[in-house]
């Protein structure tokens, strides 16, 4: 555990350092804001990132691609878990996918997240300029609640988009992921209540981010197979 913390304080170290650069450009620009200097660092952090979450978008793909051809193999070795298992690897080497590929950019990418949120957590704001639009201060919760309205509204949107490009379901879990799509927006709101509004700006800005480049991917592949 000490180990895992000591990692943690590093990164977070690191990134409350690229946040100071972050303001010190603000200040540069003749704008000193740590809103702006939050928001920078998240795209930049995105945009570092972008390979990877188009990694897994594409992972995801390809695994719904196949799933007919799966669905296939399970009804044809229902009773034989072992030749079924067979089958499939056979497939996800001939179609070059994996059903745990989509996983390695999500691991990736946690010691970001986890150290930007221990970053924003407990960064020292100067006082003169730790307000931000409706907000007193970045290092307290949001007050009029905006922002955890807005965590939710982009997390749900979130969810929304990606059950699109998700592999096929069976009912029981088609079920589970509609109440996941509301339950899991609801729960990031809740909690967005004590965070402070730094930390959620990042929450925001970062599912915005996504968003867009997933319309972009799904888009560009959507006029790809028409001009096919």
């Amino acid at each position: 555990m000490s180990f895992f913390s000591g990692i943690m304080d590093v990164l977070s170290g690191i990134m409350s350092v690229f946040l100071d650069y972050c303001y010190q450009f603000t200040h540069m620009v003749g704008y000193p804001s740590y809103g702006i200097a939050i928001i920078l660092l998240t795209v930049i952090i995105k945009l570092i990132l972008a390979p990877l979450t188009a990694k897994q978008i594409r992972s995801m793909e390809g695994m719904q691609k196949i799933q007919p051809k799966v669905k296939e193999l399970q009804k044809k070795y229902k009773g034989d878990q072992r030749k079924m298992q067979m089958a499939l690897q056979k497939l996800y080497k001939e179609e070059k996918v994996s059903p745990f590929s989509g996983c390695l950019p999500i691991l990736i990418q946690m010691p970001f997240l986890i150290s930007i949120f221990y970053a924003l957590r407990e960064y020292p704001y100067d006082e003169a300029y730790k307000s931000f639009l409706w907000m007193p201060s970045l290092g307290d919760a949001d007050p009029t609640y905006i922002l955890p309205i807005l965590s939710a509204i982009s997390t749900f949107a979130i969810q929304k988009q990606m059950s699109g490009a998700q592999v096929a379901m069976n009912e029981a879990q088609a079920k589970q992921q509609k109440i996941m799509q509301i339950v899991m927006p609801l729960f990031i709101g809740w909690i967005s209540i004590s965070f402070p509004s730094g930390l959620v700006i990042y929450w925001v800005v970062s599912n915005v981010f996504q968003w867009l480049q997933q319309i972009i991917m799904f888009r560009g592949k959507k006029k790809g197979a028409a001009n096919a």
